[in-house]
């Protein structure tokens, strides 16, 4: 599936901004982050104390459509963690199963 990507509404520096996110992307527990916007492309990196982020899918789901396996690669246990996480981090908003987001996988190379 190789389809055009609209236009990123932000730059990759954004994606993964929190010291805890950033650990665990380093310790191997976080391989994706959804965002309301598309932050990057595939094939961009970031670099993280010595080690590169690469990108290696984009894509939008809904979050109606998240299961545990998704909230795993996000670094949480199970959606309705990753949920509590996403609504303490952003007070008043509302988690409706059919709002979109963008998914960004990725992985550590040295």
């Amino acid at each position: 599936m190789n389809e055009t990507l609209p236009p990123k509404t932000c730059s990759i520096d954004r994606l993964i901004t929190k010291e805890a996110e950033v650990a665990k992307v380093l310790a191997g527990e976080k391989t994706a982050c959804r965002r309301n916007g598309r932050y990057a492309d595939i094939g961009e990196t970031m670099e993280f104390h010595g080690k590169s982020l690469t990108v290696t899918n984009v894509y939008q789901q809904s979050l109606g459509e998240l299961t545990d396996q998704d909230a795993n690669k996000e670094g949480h246990p199970t959606v309705e963690s990753y949920k509590e996480s996403i609504l303490s981090i952003h007070p008043g908003m509302p988690w409706l199963p059919h709002m979109k987001v963008w998914v960004h996988e990725f992985q550590i190379t040295e």
